[in-house]
């Protein structure tokens, strides 16, 4: 005869494991997303308890922009090319002699350079997690038309949550900019394929990063997990929003040549 009731059994074990997959969401299941991201969507449930991840990840986006301030590199940089304008601007009149209005000049390109020093210091603390909670309201607002327009219940909190975790990507790619910065002594990094282009016809790679690649993967392993959609319009509603974001990328690389 079997005893169910001893400590230690198998019954006892497994009874433990649902127990555990049943625990409301903490900050630190947060990082499930990286190796077991099935196992973290599996518990998400249909209320705010992604609020704590939610703000530990803004607070984790500000002070990675914070650190990228006190490096210094974006006062060197800037400093760098408003001296390469001031020398380009004097060196184009060199032959004037109006030496009032040249210095006028280049006073205004030292007042830019001052500008743009703080414009980029701001940009690089609150631009990010601006931009990903925006970014997370935007999607989520999305594929909650989509799931209505399939005749399934919508539940924003378990599409917010879904986008939330699976941002925590996010965070590696603003870590590897981080290092990539120190390492080129440069602001001017990213993790996407642009570095590959080597022609204005190549540009379109700069639309290509495997970070936001993989949240599109994790976003539609999280719309499966969790019923929201199933697994054939989870896969076609990311690779489509995952192309338009692609596409609005690689025309701002256009643009902004």
């Amino acid at each position: 005869m079997n005893d169910r009731s001893a400590p230690g059994t198998a019954i006892l074990t497994n009874e433990d494991e649902r127990q555990l997959d049943t625990t409301p969401l903490g900050v630190s299941d947060a990082f499930l997303v990286y190796a077991a991201p099935r196992r973290l969507f599996s518990r998400v449930e249909d209320t705010g308890a992604y609020g704590r991840a939610l703000a530990v990840l803004l607070a984790l986006f500000t002070l990675i922009g914070y650190a990228e301030v006190k490096t210094g590199l974006i006062d060197r940089v800037v400093a760098k090319e408003t001296e390469a304008q001031k020398a380009e601007l004097e060196e184009a009149r060199l032959d004037l002699v109006d030496l009032v209005e040249l210095r006028e000049q280049l006073e205004g390109i030292e007042k830019g350079g001052e500008f743009k020093k703080l414009i980029t210091r701001w940009g690089a603390i609150a631009a990010p997690p601006t931009m990903l909670l925006t970014a997370s309201l935007l999607i989520s607002s999305f594929l909650y038309a989509v799931v209505a327009l399939t005749g399934r219940k919508p539940e924003f909190h378990t599409l917010m949550a879904v986008c939330v975790y699976a941002a925590y990507i996010e965070l590696v790619a603003h870590v590897l900019r981080l290092a990539m910065m120190l390492y080129y002594r440069s602001i001017y990094v990213d993790t996407s394929l642009g570095a590959l282009a080597t022609t204005k016809g190549l540009l379109w790679l700069g639309g290509i990063d495997p970070f936001r690649i993989w949240f599109w993967v994790l976003v539609g392993i999280g719309l499966a997990v969790t019923q929201q959609l199933s697994r054939r319009m989870a896969i076609i509603s990311c690779v489509g929003l995952g192309l338009v974001t692609t596409a609005a990328r690689a025309v701002w690389e256009y643009v902004t040549l």
